[in-house]
Order: C-alpha cells, then structure tokens, then sequence
C-alpha cells in the first residue's frame, strides 16, 4: 500500500541541499533506507555561478517524517553526499506553517 504524498501537521521536514541530480538519488536513498521518512518533490537551481561549482545544478532533497526520523535521514544523506559531490545547505523544519508547506510543494523540475 502506497502512503500518500500528504503532510501530518506534526510532521517536520528535512532540506538538504547537494551538487548535481545523481547525488540528490543517492542521498535520498541512503536516507529513506536510514529513517522511516518519505520523499517529496525534489526542487531545482541553477545559481549565477554554476560554472565555478562542482556540479553547475543543485538539487534540493525533501524528507517527510518524525522530527528524529528526519534527523536520521538527514545525517545518512549528508554522509553520502559528502562521498559524491557535497553538501551545499541542510536544514531541518520542525513544524512548517501552513504557508511554508505551500512553499515546500513548488518545484522547478515542473517547469520546461
């Protein structure tokens, strides 16, 4: 059975951000199988000075659980990240407000 894609008001939310889309997956993957957290939509940017970064993307990863759940997966993504191309920000949202769960939905990946 599929959870959905819906976010308990308690729920906290992990950001971490990293050079390049294959490190996204792999940091993604090492933290779902760390912490019983889901994925949400992956974001995109491509900063003014890409061409001077390892990796001229950076992709944002979003987990979805418990705030230690989070925590877990975000030290599991970290370190895999840190193994690939590295870590640009992280951060953890205890409780987004309504407004910033609106935020957390927006993606560039959506866009051509």
């Amino acid at each position: 059975m599929e959870r959905e894609n819906v976010a308990a008001p308690e729920e906290a939310v992990g950001l971490l951000e990293v050079f390049g889309l294959t490190c996204a997956f792999l940091a993604a993957d090492a933290g779902c199988k760390a912490a019983d957290v889901r994925l949400e939509t992956f974001d995109k940017n491509k900063p003014a000075n890409a061409d001077s970064l390892p990796v001229p993307l950076l992709v944002t990863v979003k987990f979805r659980g418990s705030v230690a759940a989070v925590e877990a997966a975000m030290e599991a993504g970290e370190a895999m990240a840190k193994t690939v191309t590295g870590v640009v920000q992280k951060h953890i949202i205890p409780r987004p407000t309504g407004d910033t769960e609106k935020m957390l939905k927006l993606s560039a990946f959506d866009k051509n």
